[in-house]
């Protein structure tokens, strides 16, 4: 049996918007993943704070962990010694890894870029470590995630000029070597990453390039960096729409997002998959996710509130734990640790609710109740474009965009 399949289960037909089951793993122990959905990011392996058993508890049944920290720490040796870090870790079900081009924009001053591959100084201890395509896969083979990502050469979404060119063609070429290199490939799923910035013809080139090289997946890579959300969700439609007219029985992962917002207007536009480390990370300042948008759990007027953070919410923090309790340990770990549960859970459950809608041929309408309540004063007018470009109209749109949409608090 292959690795990977896709069944589809309903279109929307309105939108693009879709609900299908992706399945993963060798026959006798299949993972079946409800697409649309969110991954949560656990970098070396885990989210901070939490154990496997806490993040299956979300709901989660696949998740993202990173090759480059992996690699370093606790490196491929250690990983096959284990039998591969799902054993490593303790998880049952599925794990993606991105291959580590991520790495040459967030960590651009460590990196040097060539067509050979990417020479990085360790952050841990200053060592060098090169990463070529075959290094990656090598690496991910030893990881032993059910997806994998190719090494793409990844340039900020802002860049301009012949740089994206270049890195488009290069990520073409890296990806042959990638597929070359991949040693177990009835097991490990490679996914091709379509680049090209904001320039739709790169990315059709790029899209054209990748789909004859038939990975079992494609993602598209290179946004959520800056760039205008007017430009972003263009080049997500632009890509889904080729994407859906050549090759429409593959999984489409969108790299890097996960504001609540983002997530249903890009299932509309016709994304199944979506990695993010926002919830995790804003929980680490108090943040709580809900439909109505975040709360912050350091403010006083949460100090006597007995209620959950969400009435309705199914997660463990909001069946056992009140704000007020939220509040009054809001500086200390144990609160990120609950904080993630719940945001986790939350992000997988609009996942769950949309794919819902999608099958009951309710989408539309659901993406106008959601887009209500998280912005009773008027919808983002990109997202209410991005919306009216697959059909539906949001008739509360805001004159300016809210000051805190799309911000993604700074590691502490």
């Amino acid at each position: 049996m292959a690795p990977l399949s896709l069944t589809i289960h309903g279109n929307c037909p309105t939108t693009n918007a879709r609900a299908t089951s992706l399945f993963l793993g060798a026959s006798e122990n299949r993972n079946c993943v409800q697409l649309p959905i969110f991954m949560p990011v656990g970098t070396q392996g885990t989210m901070k704070g939490l154990t496997a058993e806490q993040v299956k508890s979300t709901g989660c049944r696949l998740m993202l962990s990173n090759t480059y920290h992996l690699g370093l720490r606790p490196g491929p040796e250690l990983l096959e010694k284990a039998g591969g870090l799902h054993k490593f870790m303790g998880w049952d079900r599925s794990l993606l890894t991105d291959s580590g081009g991520f790495q040459m924009v967030s960590l651009l001053h460590l990196a040097h870029i060539s067509e050979q591959g990417v020479n990085f100084r360790s952050p841990h201890d200053g060592s060098e470590l090169l990463l070529t395509p075959e290094k990656s896969i090598g690496l991910q083979n030893s990881i032993g995630a059910d997806i994998m990502m190719q090494l793409d050469d990844v340039v900020s979404s802002t860049t301009t000029g012949p740089r994206v060119e270049e890195a488009m063609h290069r990520s073409i070429r890296w990806l042959d070597r990638c597929i070359a290199a991949h040693k177990r490939t009835e097991e490990q799923n490679l996914f091709a990453i379509i680049q090209g910035g904001l320039d739709l013809d790169l990315r059709s080139q790029c899209i054209k390039e990748m789909v004859k090289r038939d990975t079992p997946g494609v993602a598209i890579g290179g946004l959520s960096g800056g760039e205008d959300k007017n430009q972003f969700w263009k080049v997500v439609k632009h890509c889904c729409d080729e994407l859906q007219r050549v090759q429409p029985h593959k999984p489409r992962y969108l790299m890097g997002v996960g504001y609540a917002l983002d997530l249903v207007v890009c299932v509309a536009l016709g994304v199944d998959m979506f990695d993010c480390v926002f919830p995790t990370r804003t929980a680490r300042f108090g943040m709580a996710l809900t439909a109505h948008g975040q709360i912050n759990l350091n403010s006083t007027k949460f100090s006597t509130d007995m209620h959950p953070i969400a009435a309705n919410c199914p997660c463990t923090t909001c069946a056992k734990y009140t704000r007020a309790y939220l509040h009054t340990i809001a500086k200390e770990p144990l609160c990120c640790h609950l904080l993630s549960v719940h945001n986790i859970t939350y992000q997988l459950e609009l996942m769950k609710s949309a794919r819902q809608a999608i099958i009951d041929g309710t989408f539309p309408h659901f993406v106008q109740q959601f887009v209500a309540n998280l912005h009773p004063k008027g919808c983002p007018s990109w997202a209410a474009d991005a919306l009216n470009s697959v059909g539906i109209t949001i008739p509360n749109v805001a004159k300016v965009v809210p000051k805190d949409f799309g911000h993604i608090p700074k590691a502490s």
